[in-house]
């Protein structure tokens, strides 16, 4: 005999152990209920329906049926063709696997496949929708006027729960099938909850510990379940080990028949804002706002600031006193060097302060090939373009301007041939003239 109290007292617990809503929990344990009482009382075709009572622990027990009339109900004819048709598509089926076999056929279904195959099936019902004729069934519709006797004011297309005798004696397979149900609906809800509770933390980092490492990819335990750190998410030349702890940047995350897919990052430019924020309550309050990244994981950052509040100096806020608060984010981000760099309104000043460390003697913006021709001094040049052209690929990509750098002595060098040529022909034509005077 199956106490339905203990469901109700055991629903609190098993709400806060799977962090599943208590409603979700009520409503698997009737459908569990439900799946029982028809395994034990009812008949095939039958939709079992069950309301549980939490306060008392009682189960009422319903079956539903849907309300129908003559319009909605296929005639033997209709139905006679449909049966035709099908019969058609059967024949044309097994013609196409005649000539083209399966890939498995001849092979044996595995033993965990096979105990997949439900002991009970029940043929696929029509779309019971008043759009769509269906076939009547006795056990799942009840004409309109039978349904009258029963509700006055039933309407058609609604579902008619009807009472049925109350039972709480279950056999062995009932109760093995009501267990079954609860723990595939728990699994279901726990999926769905991790999903929805996944879902809005996109665009935000965690703090996650690596669970194991398969063919070059990391499993981080994220708490409840498992997120992935695919090659291309990693940061190149960084090592992991089991147990080591990160923060890590969501993403995306994708629903799966297995539960959700947690794709994290340790290459995303946004990981490096969100780890600013932490660090500087500026940022996290509003003050200063970050407006731009350009980033290449592993070797170097920068990093556009803008204050709100004219009496806080944005960068000053991102550095930290002697450093401290950006040499916490290099450090999370396994010594990759940051660049803070003052955003600014005018884009020829923006272009020059994205350039730093290196000092810009003057910067001319083309419109037109929105491109930015940067003049520095000859000691400063190397340090503009930077390593293998890291600096100045960086700071295009963070200004969004294509830029060119000359040094100052080659445009003088450029400026003196020019004014030689100029002065060269100003010569020739005087010797011209004096030619021709003569």
């Amino acid at each position: 005999m199956v106490d339905l109290k203990q469901f109700i007292s055991a629903i609190d617990q098993i709400a806060e152990e799977k962090n599943i809503p208590k409603d979700k929990v009520i409503e698997t344990i009737e459908m569990a209920l439900a799946a029982a009482y028809k395994k034990d009382y009812g008949e095939r075709g039958q939709n079992i329906r069950v309301r549980l009572d939490q306060k008392t622990g009682q189960a009422q027990f319903f079956q539903a049926m849907l309300v129908v009339d003559e319009s909605m109900i296929l005639s033997e004819e209709e139905i006679a063709a449909l049966e035709k048709e099908r019969e058609e598509k059967k024949s044309v089926l097994s013609d196409q696997e005649k000539v083209e076999p399966r890939a498995d056929q001849g092979k044996n279904i595995s033993a965990p496949a096979a105990s997949a195959i439900p002991a009970e099936t029940e043929p696929e019902e029509e779309e019971e929708t008043a759009e769509r004729k269906i076939r009547f069934n006795p056990k799942r519709h009840i004409m309109l006027e039978e349904a009258q006797k029963i509700k006055a004011d039933v309407a058609l297309s609604e579902e008619l729960l009807i009472p049925l005798e109350t039972k709480e004696d279950y056999g062995r397979i009932a109760a093995q099938t009501a267990k079954q149900v609860i723990l595939q609906r728990i699994r279901e809800a726990e999926r769905d909850v991790a999903y929805e509770t996944f879902k809005e933390k996109e665009g935000d980092i965690l703090s996650a510990s690596v669970q194991r490492i398969e063919r070059g990819i990391v499993y981080l335990d994220i708490g409840r379940t498992t997120g992935v750190l695919f090659p291309e998410e990693q940061i190149p030349q960084e090592r992991y080990r089991i147990g080591q702890r990160l923060r890590v940047y969501v993403v995306r995350v994708d629903k799966d028949h297995r539960g959700p897919v947690i794709i994290l990052s340790r290459q995303h430019p946004r990981i490096v804002a969100k780890l600013f924020e932490l660090e500087v309550p500026e940022i996290a309050s509003g003050v200063v706002e970050i407006k731009a990244i350009a980033r290449e994981a592993g070797s170097r950052s920068k990093v556009a600031v803008a204050s709100n509040d004219p009496a806080v100096d944005p960068v000053g806020s991102c550095v930290g006193q002697r450093g401290i608060r950006v040499t916490s984010v290099i450090n999370e981000l396994g010594g990759e060097n940051i660049d803070v760099i003052a955003w600014s309104d005018d884009e020829a000043k923006f272009v020059a302060n994205s350039l730093s460390p290196a000092k810009v003697l003057n910067v001319d913006l083309d419109t037109a090939s929105h491109t930015a021709q940067v003049e520095v001094s000859a000691d400063q040049l190397s340090l503009a373009i930077g390593k293998r052209g890291q600096n100045v690929r960086l700071a295009a990509e963070l200004s969004g301007w294509r830029i060119d750098i000359k040094g100052a002595e080659k445009v003088e060098m450029e400026s003196e041939k020019t004014d030689e040529d100029v002065s060269g022909e100003v010569s020739e034509v005087s010797d011209e003239s004096n030619q021709s005077e003569a």
